[in-house]
Protein backbone atom coordinates (compact mmCIF):
# COMPACT_ATOMS: atom_id res chain seq x y z
CA UNK A 1 0.00 0.00 0.00
CA UNK A 2 2.86 2.36 0.94
CA UNK A 3 4.53 1.67 -2.41
CA UNK A 4 1.30 2.45 -4.20
CA UNK A 5 0.95 5.73 -2.30
CA UNK A 6 4.50 6.68 -3.22
CA UNK A 7 3.73 5.91 -6.88
CA UNK A 8 0.55 8.00 -6.79
CA UNK A 9 2.38 10.85 -5.09
CA UNK A 10 5.14 10.67 -7.67
CA UNK A 11 2.65 10.71 -10.50
CA UNK A 12 0.88 13.72 -8.97
CA UNK A 13 4.17 15.60 -8.58
CA UNK A 14 5.01 14.85 -12.21
CA UNK A 15 1.63 16.16 -13.37
CA UNK A 16 2.01 19.31 -11.27
CA UNK A 17 5.55 19.86 -12.57
CA UNK A 18 4.35 19.47 -16.14
CA UNK A 19 1.51 21.92 -15.56
CA UNK A 20 3.89 24.45 -14.04
CA UNK A 21 6.17 24.17 -17.07
CA UNK A 22 3.28 24.47 -19.54
CA UNK A 23 3.05 28.04 -20.86
CA UNK A 24 -0.07 29.21 -22.61
CA UNK A 25 -0.27 32.30 -24.82
CA UNK A 26 -3.71 33.89 -25.21
CA UNK A 27 -3.96 36.67 -27.75
CA UNK A 28 -6.57 38.67 -29.59
CA UNK A 29 -6.84 40.60 -32.84
CA UNK A 30 -9.67 42.76 -34.16
CA UNK A 31 -10.47 40.34 -36.99
CA UNK A 32 -10.37 36.62 -37.60
CA UNK A 33 -7.91 34.41 -39.46
CA UNK A 34 -9.70 34.34 -42.79
CA UNK A 35 -8.82 30.77 -43.72
CA UNK A 36 -6.23 28.14 -42.86
CA UNK A 37 -5.45 27.94 -46.59
CA UNK A 38 -2.32 30.12 -47.02
CA UNK A 39 -3.17 30.86 -50.65
CA UNK A 40 -6.74 32.03 -50.11
CA UNK A 41 -6.13 35.64 -49.02
CA UNK A 42 -2.94 37.68 -49.34
CA UNK A 43 -3.59 39.67 -46.18
CA UNK A 44 -0.77 40.42 -43.75
CA UNK A 45 -2.63 39.32 -40.62
CA UNK A 46 -3.88 36.02 -42.03
CA UNK A 47 -0.59 35.15 -43.75
CA UNK A 48 1.34 36.26 -40.65
CA UNK A 49 -0.72 34.04 -38.35
CA UNK A 50 -0.39 31.09 -40.73
CA UNK A 51 3.38 31.69 -40.79
CA UNK A 52 3.45 30.05 -37.36
CA UNK A 53 2.03 26.83 -38.84
CA UNK A 54 3.49 26.83 -42.34
CA UNK A 55 6.93 27.98 -43.50
CA UNK A 56 8.50 29.36 -46.63
CA UNK A 57 11.78 28.47 -48.27
CA UNK A 58 13.13 31.57 -46.57
CA UNK A 59 12.11 33.39 -43.41
CA UNK A 60 12.77 36.67 -41.66
CA UNK A 61 14.35 37.37 -38.29
CA UNK A 62 12.76 39.88 -35.89
CA UNK A 63 14.95 42.61 -37.44
CA UNK A 64 13.42 41.58 -40.83
CA UNK A 65 16.69 40.26 -42.25
CA UNK A 66 16.25 37.24 -44.53
CA UNK A 67 17.25 33.89 -43.03
CA UNK A 68 17.09 30.24 -44.18
CA UNK A 69 13.92 28.27 -43.48
CA UNK A 70 12.87 25.22 -45.53
CA UNK A 71 15.80 26.00 -47.80
CA UNK A 72 19.13 25.74 -46.01
CA UNK A 73 20.84 27.85 -48.65
CA UNK A 74 20.43 29.15 -52.20
CA UNK A 75 22.63 30.41 -54.97
CA UNK A 76 22.41 32.27 -58.24
CA UNK A 77 23.76 29.97 -60.95
CA UNK A 78 23.04 32.39 -63.78
CA UNK A 79 21.35 35.79 -64.18
CA UNK A 80 17.94 34.08 -64.32
CA UNK A 81 18.74 30.76 -62.66
CA UNK A 82 18.32 30.24 -58.90
CA UNK A 83 19.09 26.99 -57.07
CA UNK A 84 17.60 26.20 -53.64
CA UNK A 85 19.03 23.45 -51.44
CA UNK A 86 16.23 22.12 -49.22
CA UNK A 87 16.50 21.21 -45.58
CA UNK A 88 16.62 17.45 -44.94
CA UNK A 89 14.85 15.65 -42.11
CA UNK A 90 11.87 18.03 -41.99
CA UNK A 91 8.40 16.59 -41.43
CA UNK A 92 4.93 18.01 -41.90
CA UNK A 93 2.71 17.88 -38.82
CA UNK A 94 1.13 14.60 -39.98
CA UNK A 95 4.57 12.98 -40.14
CA UNK A 96 4.95 13.14 -43.93
CA UNK A 97 8.56 13.96 -44.95
CA UNK A 98 9.12 17.30 -46.71
CA UNK A 99 10.91 17.23 -50.07
CA UNK A 100 11.13 18.89 -53.48
CA UNK A 101 7.77 17.47 -54.60
CA UNK A 102 6.08 19.69 -52.02
CA UNK A 103 7.87 22.77 -53.34
CA UNK A 104 6.87 22.00 -56.94
CA UNK A 105 3.29 21.31 -55.84
CA UNK A 106 3.16 24.55 -53.82
CA UNK A 107 4.52 26.50 -56.79
CA UNK A 108 1.77 25.20 -59.06
CA UNK A 109 -0.95 25.63 -56.42
CA UNK A 110 0.12 29.21 -55.67
CA UNK A 111 -0.16 30.05 -59.37
CA UNK A 112 -3.61 28.48 -59.76
CA UNK A 113 -6.64 30.48 -60.87
CA UNK A 114 -8.10 31.20 -57.41
CA UNK A 115 -4.80 31.76 -55.63
CA UNK A 116 -4.42 35.17 -54.02
CA UNK A 117 -0.62 34.89 -53.80
CA UNK A 118 0.28 34.26 -57.44
CA UNK A 119 2.03 37.63 -57.61
CA UNK A 120 4.80 36.27 -55.38
CA UNK A 121 5.75 33.87 -58.18
CA UNK A 122 4.80 35.93 -61.21
CA UNK A 123 8.41 36.57 -62.20
CA UNK A 124 9.23 32.82 -62.29
CA UNK A 125 9.05 31.20 -65.73
CA UNK A 126 9.40 27.61 -64.58
CA UNK A 127 10.47 25.37 -61.72
CA UNK A 128 12.76 22.34 -62.03
CA UNK A 129 13.11 19.47 -59.55
CA UNK A 130 16.80 18.59 -59.65
CA UNK A 131 16.55 15.89 -56.98
CA UNK A 132 14.54 15.29 -53.81
CA UNK A 133 16.25 18.16 -52.01
CA UNK A 134 17.26 20.55 -54.78
CA UNK A 135 14.94 22.83 -56.75
CA UNK A 136 15.77 25.34 -59.48
CA UNK A 137 13.76 28.42 -60.38
CA UNK A 138 14.14 30.04 -63.79
CA UNK A 139 12.96 33.66 -63.83
CA UNK A 140 11.67 35.57 -66.84
CA UNK A 141 14.32 38.24 -66.33
CA UNK A 142 17.05 38.88 -63.76
CA UNK A 143 15.40 39.34 -60.36
CA UNK A 144 17.80 40.36 -57.58
CA UNK A 145 14.97 40.57 -55.00
CA UNK A 146 13.44 37.12 -55.61
CA UNK A 147 13.91 35.80 -52.07
CA UNK A 148 12.65 39.00 -50.44
CA UNK A 149 9.10 38.06 -51.49
CA UNK A 150 9.14 34.48 -50.26
CA UNK A 151 8.77 34.48 -46.49
CA UNK A 152 5.03 34.66 -47.16
CA UNK A 153 4.95 32.01 -49.90
CA UNK A 154 4.16 29.17 -47.49
CA UNK A 155 4.87 25.58 -48.51
CA UNK A 156 2.10 22.97 -48.35
CA UNK A 157 2.17 19.16 -48.34
CA UNK A 158 1.43 17.61 -51.73
CA UNK A 159 0.28 14.28 -50.25
CA UNK A 160 -1.97 15.94 -47.67
CA UNK A 161 -3.62 18.23 -50.22
CA UNK A 162 -4.23 15.35 -52.63
CA UNK A 163 -5.60 13.14 -49.85
CA UNK A 164 -8.11 15.77 -48.71
CA UNK A 165 -9.19 17.22 -52.05
CA UNK A 166 -7.35 20.50 -51.48
CA UNK A 167 -5.16 20.56 -54.59
CA UNK A 168 -6.67 23.87 -55.68
CA UNK A 169 -6.90 26.94 -53.43
CA UNK A 170 -10.22 28.48 -52.51
CA UNK A 171 -10.77 32.11 -53.51
CA UNK A 172 -11.23 34.65 -50.72
CA UNK A 173 -14.42 35.69 -52.50
CA UNK A 174 -15.66 32.10 -52.73
CA UNK A 175 -18.55 30.69 -50.74
CA UNK A 176 -17.22 27.14 -50.58
CA UNK A 177 -15.87 25.19 -47.64
CA UNK A 178 -12.73 23.39 -48.72
CA UNK A 179 -10.87 21.10 -46.33
CA UNK A 180 -7.95 23.55 -46.24
CA UNK A 181 -10.18 26.32 -44.90
CA UNK A 182 -10.51 24.69 -41.47
CA UNK A 183 -7.50 22.32 -41.40
CA UNK A 184 -3.77 22.81 -41.77
CA UNK A 185 -0.66 20.67 -42.16
CA UNK A 186 2.54 22.67 -42.20
CA UNK A 187 6.13 22.23 -41.08
CA UNK A 188 6.17 25.18 -38.69
CA UNK A 189 6.83 25.40 -34.94
CA UNK A 190 3.11 25.28 -34.09
CA UNK A 191 0.27 23.07 -35.32
CA UNK A 192 -3.46 23.56 -35.50
CA UNK A 193 -5.57 21.79 -32.86
CA UNK A 194 -9.05 23.24 -33.43
CA UNK A 195 -10.69 26.07 -35.30
CA UNK A 196 -13.92 27.97 -34.73
CA UNK A 197 -13.51 30.72 -37.33
CA UNK A 198 -15.09 33.67 -35.53
CA UNK A 199 -14.80 32.30 -31.98
CA UNK A 200 -11.49 30.63 -31.12
CA UNK A 201 -8.56 28.89 -32.79
CA UNK A 202 -6.19 26.71 -30.77
CA UNK A 203 -2.63 25.71 -31.60
CA UNK A 204 -0.03 23.64 -29.79
CA UNK A 205 3.72 23.40 -30.06
CA UNK A 206 5.17 21.13 -32.76
CA UNK A 207 7.59 19.01 -30.77
CA UNK A 208 9.16 17.68 -33.98
CA UNK A 209 10.00 21.08 -35.44
CA UNK A 210 13.39 21.13 -37.10
CA UNK A 211 14.41 24.56 -35.72
CA UNK A 212 16.04 25.57 -32.46
CA UNK A 213 13.35 26.40 -29.92
CA UNK A 214 13.64 29.93 -28.48
CA UNK A 215 10.22 30.17 -26.83
CA UNK A 216 8.59 28.38 -23.89
CA UNK A 217 5.02 28.17 -25.19
CA UNK A 218 3.15 24.88 -25.27
CA UNK A 219 -0.27 26.15 -26.33
CA UNK A 220 -1.62 29.21 -28.18
CA UNK A 221 -5.25 30.37 -28.07
CA UNK A 222 -6.32 33.01 -30.57
CA UNK A 223 -9.60 34.89 -30.09
CA UNK A 224 -10.93 37.46 -32.57
CA UNK A 225 -12.43 40.42 -30.69
CA UNK A 226 -13.92 43.00 -33.03
CA UNK A 227 -14.95 45.57 -30.42
CA UNK A 228 -12.09 47.87 -29.43
CA UNK A 229 -13.51 48.35 -25.94
CA UNK A 230 -13.95 44.62 -25.38
CA UNK A 231 -10.47 43.82 -26.70
CA UNK A 232 -8.83 46.39 -24.43
CA UNK A 233 -10.90 45.22 -21.44
CA UNK A 234 -9.83 41.61 -22.08
CA UNK A 235 -6.17 42.70 -21.98
CA UNK A 236 -6.53 44.85 -18.86
CA UNK A 237 -8.44 42.13 -17.00
CA UNK A 238 -5.85 39.48 -17.86
CA UNK A 239 -8.22 37.41 -20.00
CA UNK A 240 -5.75 37.71 -22.88
CA UNK A 241 -1.98 38.17 -22.68
CA UNK A 242 -1.55 40.17 -25.85
CA UNK A 243 -3.91 42.19 -28.07
CA UNK A 244 -3.73 44.43 -31.11
CA UNK A 245 -4.37 46.90 -32.43
CA UNK A 246 -4.89 49.04 -29.38
CA UNK A 247 -6.88 52.17 -30.34
CA UNK A 248 -4.81 55.31 -29.91
CA UNK A 249 -7.29 56.69 -27.37
CA UNK A 250 -6.69 53.67 -25.10
CA UNK A 251 -2.91 53.51 -25.22
CA UNK A 252 -2.30 55.59 -22.08
CA UNK A 253 -4.73 53.41 -20.14
CA UNK A 254 -2.92 50.23 -21.23
CA UNK A 255 0.49 51.72 -20.49
CA UNK A 256 -0.65 53.04 -17.13
CA UNK A 257 -2.08 49.73 -15.99
CA UNK A 258 0.07 47.84 -13.48
CA UNK A 259 0.10 44.57 -15.44
CA UNK A 260 0.27 45.74 -19.05
CA UNK A 261 2.38 47.84 -21.38
CA UNK A 262 2.23 49.32 -24.86
CA UNK A 263 4.61 48.45 -27.67
CA UNK A 264 4.38 51.14 -30.34
CA UNK A 265 6.50 51.62 -33.44
CA UNK A 266 6.25 52.79 -37.04
CA UNK A 267 4.65 50.35 -39.47
CA UNK A 268 5.60 50.01 -43.12
CA UNK A 269 1.94 49.77 -44.21
CA UNK A 270 0.35 52.57 -46.25
CA UNK A 271 -3.37 53.27 -45.90
CA UNK A 272 -4.84 54.62 -49.13
CA UNK A 273 -7.99 55.24 -51.14
CA UNK A 274 -8.63 53.56 -54.47
CA UNK A 275 -11.07 54.46 -57.23
CA UNK A 276 -12.59 52.43 -60.05
CA UNK A 277 -10.97 53.90 -63.17
CA UNK A 278 -11.72 50.87 -65.31
CA UNK A 279 -15.46 50.80 -65.92
CA UNK A 280 -17.16 53.21 -68.29
CA UNK A 281 -19.86 53.66 -65.65
CA UNK A 282 -19.43 53.19 -61.90
CA UNK A 283 -21.44 50.44 -60.24
CA UNK A 284 -22.44 52.57 -57.26
CA UNK A 285 -22.84 56.20 -58.24
CA UNK A 286 -25.46 58.79 -59.15
CA UNK A 287 -23.50 59.55 -62.33
CA UNK A 288 -24.89 57.59 -65.27
CA UNK A 289 -23.31 56.97 -68.65
CA UNK A 290 -19.76 57.82 -67.61
CA UNK A 291 -17.16 57.28 -64.92
CA UNK A 292 -16.07 60.47 -63.10
CA UNK A 293 -12.91 58.79 -61.77
CA UNK A 294 -11.52 58.51 -65.29
CA UNK A 295 -11.06 62.30 -65.10
CA UNK A 296 -7.86 63.29 -63.28
CA UNK A 297 -9.55 66.51 -62.14
CA UNK A 298 -12.07 64.47 -60.14
CA UNK A 299 -9.35 62.33 -58.58
CA UNK A 300 -7.40 65.46 -57.67
CA UNK A 301 -10.53 67.05 -56.20
CA UNK A 302 -11.01 64.05 -53.92
CA UNK A 303 -7.33 64.17 -52.96
CA UNK A 304 -7.31 67.86 -52.08
CA UNK A 305 -10.59 67.62 -50.18
CA UNK A 306 -9.07 65.11 -47.76
CA UNK A 307 -7.08 66.56 -44.87
CA UNK A 308 -4.53 63.90 -43.89
CA UNK A 309 -3.14 66.12 -41.13
CA UNK A 310 -6.60 66.41 -39.55
CA UNK A 311 -6.96 62.62 -39.72
CA UNK A 312 -3.58 62.29 -38.02
CA UNK A 313 -4.56 64.72 -35.25
CA UNK A 314 -8.19 63.84 -34.61
CA UNK A 315 -8.56 60.19 -35.66
CA UNK A 316 -5.07 58.78 -35.14
CA UNK A 317 -4.14 60.99 -32.14
CA UNK A 318 -0.79 61.74 -33.74
CA UNK A 319 0.14 58.10 -34.44
CA UNK A 320 0.30 58.26 -38.22
CA UNK A 321 2.53 59.84 -40.85
CA UNK A 322 0.69 61.51 -43.77
CA UNK A 323 2.17 60.30 -47.02
CA UNK A 324 2.50 61.45 -50.60
CA UNK A 325 3.66 58.01 -51.69
CA UNK A 326 2.33 54.47 -51.61
CA UNK A 327 5.43 53.50 -49.61
CA UNK A 328 6.92 54.97 -46.46
CA UNK A 329 10.24 55.06 -44.62
CA UNK A 330 11.90 51.65 -44.47
CA UNK A 331 10.84 50.71 -47.99
CA UNK A 332 13.42 50.85 -50.80
CA UNK A 333 12.34 53.61 -53.17
CA UNK A 334 10.87 55.91 -50.53
CA UNK A 335 12.01 59.51 -50.72
CA UNK A 336 10.97 62.62 -48.86
CA UNK A 337 11.25 64.68 -52.04
CA UNK A 338 7.61 63.99 -52.91
CA UNK A 339 5.07 66.10 -51.02
CA UNK A 340 1.32 65.72 -50.62
CA UNK A 341 -0.91 68.09 -52.57
CA UNK A 342 -2.15 70.76 -50.14
CA UNK A 343 -5.54 70.35 -48.52
CA UNK A 344 -7.67 72.87 -50.43
CA UNK A 345 -11.48 72.34 -50.50
CA UNK A 346 -11.94 75.50 -52.56
CA UNK A 347 -9.70 74.24 -55.34
CA UNK A 348 -11.32 70.81 -55.06
CA UNK A 349 -14.75 72.33 -55.73
CA UNK A 350 -13.41 74.24 -58.72
CA UNK A 351 -11.84 71.07 -60.14
CA UNK A 352 -15.18 69.24 -59.80
CA UNK A 353 -16.94 72.09 -61.60
CA UNK A 354 -14.36 72.06 -64.40
CA UNK A 355 -14.92 68.31 -64.76
CA UNK A 356 -18.67 68.85 -65.14
CA UNK A 357 -19.83 68.20 -61.56
CA UNK A 358 -20.50 71.66 -60.07
CA UNK A 359 -22.98 70.15 -57.61
CA UNK A 360 -20.85 67.11 -56.87
CA UNK A 361 -22.23 63.58 -57.13
CA UNK A 362 -23.01 60.50 -55.06
CA UNK A 363 -20.87 57.38 -54.73
CA UNK A 364 -20.61 54.38 -52.39
CA UNK A 365 -17.41 53.82 -50.42
CA UNK A 366 -16.37 50.36 -49.19
CA UNK A 367 -14.44 50.23 -45.94
CA UNK A 368 -13.33 47.52 -43.48
CA UNK A 369 -14.22 48.09 -39.85
CA UNK A 370 -11.88 45.58 -38.20
CA UNK A 371 -8.71 45.43 -40.26
CA UNK A 372 -6.60 48.59 -39.89
CA UNK A 373 -6.09 51.00 -37.02
CA UNK A 374 -9.28 53.11 -36.74
CA UNK A 375 -10.25 52.13 -40.28
CA UNK A 376 -13.97 52.94 -40.02
CA UNK A 377 -13.22 56.23 -38.25
CA UNK A 378 -10.87 57.19 -41.10
CA UNK A 379 -13.60 56.45 -43.62
CA UNK A 380 -16.11 58.50 -41.64
CA UNK A 381 -13.67 61.42 -41.66
CA UNK A 382 -13.29 61.07 -45.44
CA UNK A 383 -17.09 61.09 -45.80
CA UNK A 384 -17.29 64.34 -43.85
CA UNK A 385 -14.46 65.99 -45.80
CA UNK A 386 -15.88 65.07 -49.21
CA UNK A 387 -19.31 66.35 -48.17
CA UNK A 388 -17.76 69.83 -47.96
CA UNK A 389 -17.13 69.80 -51.72
CA UNK A 390 -20.61 68.47 -52.56
CA UNK A 391 -19.76 64.76 -52.83
CA UNK A 392 -22.19 62.51 -50.97
CA UNK A 393 -20.56 59.28 -49.82
CA UNK A 394 -22.69 56.27 -48.95
CA UNK A 395 -20.41 54.45 -46.54
CA UNK A 396 -20.52 50.65 -46.44
CA UNK A 397 -18.30 49.55 -43.54
CA UNK A 398 -18.09 45.78 -42.99
CA UNK A 399 -16.00 43.18 -41.13
CA UNK A 400 -12.99 42.18 -43.18
CA UNK A 401 -14.41 38.73 -43.99
CA UNK A 402 -17.26 40.41 -45.88
CA UNK A 403 -15.22 43.37 -47.08
CA UNK A 404 -12.48 41.34 -48.78
CA UNK A 405 -15.02 38.93 -50.21
CA UNK A 406 -16.72 41.90 -51.87
CA UNK A 407 -13.80 43.91 -53.23
CA UNK A 408 -11.80 40.84 -54.31
CA UNK A 409 -14.72 39.34 -56.23
CA UNK A 410 -13.78 38.17 -59.77
CA UNK A 411 -15.67 41.15 -61.16
CA UNK A 412 -14.71 44.19 -59.11
CA UNK A 413 -17.60 45.00 -56.81
CA UNK A 414 -16.60 48.46 -55.60
CA UNK A 415 -16.38 52.01 -56.89
CA UNK A 416 -14.40 53.67 -54.12
CA UNK A 417 -12.57 51.93 -51.29
CA UNK A 418 -10.04 52.11 -48.47
CA UNK A 419 -7.22 49.59 -48.37
CA UNK A 420 -3.84 49.12 -46.68
CA UNK A 421 -0.70 47.62 -48.20
CA UNK A 422 2.77 46.79 -47.02
CA UNK A 423 5.40 45.27 -49.32
CA UNK A 424 6.51 41.79 -48.19
CA UNK A 425 9.82 42.48 -49.89
CA UNK A 426 10.29 45.93 -48.29
CA UNK A 427 10.97 47.11 -51.83
CA UNK A 428 8.90 49.45 -54.04
CA UNK A 429 8.68 46.89 -56.82
CA UNK A 430 6.08 45.00 -54.78
CA UNK A 431 3.37 47.72 -54.66
CA UNK A 432 4.23 48.87 -58.18
CA UNK A 433 3.68 45.37 -59.57
CA UNK A 434 0.72 44.39 -57.38
CA UNK A 435 -1.19 47.65 -57.01
CA UNK A 436 -0.27 49.92 -59.91
CA UNK A 437 0.55 47.82 -62.99
CA UNK A 438 -2.10 47.10 -65.62
CA UNK A 439 -3.88 43.92 -64.43
CA UNK A 440 -3.48 40.67 -66.37
CA UNK A 441 -3.83 36.92 -65.74
CA UNK A 442 -0.14 36.47 -64.80
CA UNK A 443 -0.67 38.06 -61.39
CA UNK A 444 0.50 41.53 -62.48
CA UNK A 445 -1.83 44.14 -61.00
CA UNK A 446 -3.55 41.43 -58.92
CA UNK A 447 -4.61 44.01 -56.31
CA UNK A 448 -4.98 46.95 -58.69
CA UNK A 449 -8.69 46.98 -57.91
CA UNK A 450 -9.30 50.35 -59.54
CA UNK A 451 -7.78 49.31 -62.85
CA UNK A 452 -5.27 52.18 -63.04
CA UNK A 453 -3.19 51.54 -66.15
CA UNK A 454 -0.22 53.44 -67.54
CA UNK A 455 2.04 51.46 -69.94
CA UNK A 456 5.02 53.64 -69.01
CA UNK A 457 4.59 52.65 -65.35
CA UNK A 458 4.57 48.98 -66.39
CA UNK A 459 7.69 49.43 -68.52
CA UNK A 460 9.61 51.14 -65.72
CA UNK A 461 8.42 48.57 -63.17
CA UNK A 462 9.91 45.79 -65.30
CA UNK A 463 13.20 47.69 -65.45
CA UNK A 464 13.16 48.18 -61.68
CA UNK A 465 12.84 44.42 -61.17
CA UNK A 466 15.81 43.42 -63.31
CA UNK A 467 18.19 46.30 -62.53
CA UNK A 468 21.05 45.13 -60.28
CA UNK A 469 22.58 48.56 -59.60
CA UNK A 470 20.82 50.12 -56.60
CA UNK A 471 21.78 53.61 -57.77
CA UNK A 472 20.05 53.02 -61.13
CA UNK A 473 17.12 51.32 -59.39
CA UNK A 474 16.62 54.39 -57.20
CA UNK A 475 16.61 56.62 -60.27
CA UNK A 476 14.02 54.40 -61.96
CA UNK A 477 11.91 54.27 -58.81
CA UNK A 478 11.99 58.03 -58.46
CA UNK A 479 10.80 58.39 -62.03
CA UNK A 480 7.98 55.86 -61.84
CA UNK A 481 6.68 57.15 -58.50
CA UNK A 482 6.67 60.65 -59.96
CA UNK A 483 4.43 59.49 -62.82
CA UNK A 484 1.99 57.74 -60.47
CA UNK A 485 1.81 60.66 -58.05
CA UNK A 486 1.18 63.07 -60.94
CA UNK A 487 -1.53 60.76 -62.36
CA UNK A 488 -3.15 60.41 -58.90
CA UNK A 489 -3.37 56.68 -59.51
CA UNK A 490 -4.38 56.32 -55.85
CA UNK A 491 -4.86 58.68 -52.88
CA UNK A 492 -2.31 57.80 -50.17
CA UNK A 493 -3.37 58.86 -46.67
CA UNK A 494 -0.74 57.75 -44.16
CA UNK A 495 1.47 55.09 -42.67
CA UNK A 496 -0.09 53.90 -39.42
CA UNK A 497 1.70 52.82 -36.24
CA UNK A 498 2.09 49.29 -34.89
CA UNK A 499 0.23 49.29 -31.56
CA UNK A 500 0.46 46.16 -29.43
CA UNK A 501 -0.82 45.81 -25.89
CA UNK A 502 1.11 43.19 -23.93
CA UNK A 503 0.90 41.72 -20.44
CA UNK A 504 4.11 42.33 -18.49
CA UNK A 505 4.67 38.58 -18.13
CA UNK A 506 5.03 38.30 -21.92
CA UNK A 507 8.24 39.04 -23.81
CA UNK A 508 7.72 39.45 -27.56
CA UNK A 509 9.62 40.65 -30.61
CA UNK A 510 7.77 43.36 -32.50
CA UNK A 511 8.28 43.60 -36.25
CA UNK A 512 7.72 46.73 -38.31
CA UNK A 513 5.43 44.78 -40.64
CA UNK A 514 3.07 43.97 -37.72
CA UNK A 515 3.59 40.22 -38.09
CA UNK A 516 3.37 38.30 -34.80
CA UNK A 517 5.55 35.17 -34.64
CA UNK A 518 5.04 33.08 -31.50
CA UNK A 519 8.44 31.43 -31.72
CA UNK A 520 9.91 34.66 -30.33
CA UNK A 521 7.59 34.78 -27.29
CA UNK A 522 8.57 34.00 -23.71
CA UNK A 523 5.95 33.66 -20.96
CA UNK A 524 7.35 34.38 -17.49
Amino acid sequence: MRTRNFLLAGALIAVLAASLQAKELRWAFQGTIHSMDPYSLNETFTIGALGNVFEGLVGRAPDLSIEPALAERWELIGPKHWRFHLRKGVQFHDGTPFNADDVVFSYNRARAKDSDVKGKLATVERIIKVDNFTVDFITKSPNPILTSEWETWLIMSKKWAEKHGAVNPESAAGKGESYARRHANGTGPFKLVSREADVKTVFEVNKNWWGRKKHNITRVIFTPIGSDATRVAALLSGNVDMAYPIPVQDMKRVDGNRDTKMMVGPEVRTIYLGMDMFRDELLYSSVKGKNPFKDKRVRQAFYQAIDAEAIKKKVMRGLSTPSAMMVGPGIIGFTESFQRLPHDPGKAKRLLAQAGYPDGFEVTMDCPNNRYVNDEAICQAVVSMLAKIGVKINLLAQPKSLYFGKILAPKLDTSFYLLGWQPDSFDSWNPLFNLLNCPDDSGKGKFNLGGYCNPEVDRLTAQVLSETSQTKRNQLLNKVWGIIIDDIGTIPIHQQAVAWGVNNKIEVKQRADNVFHWRHVTVK
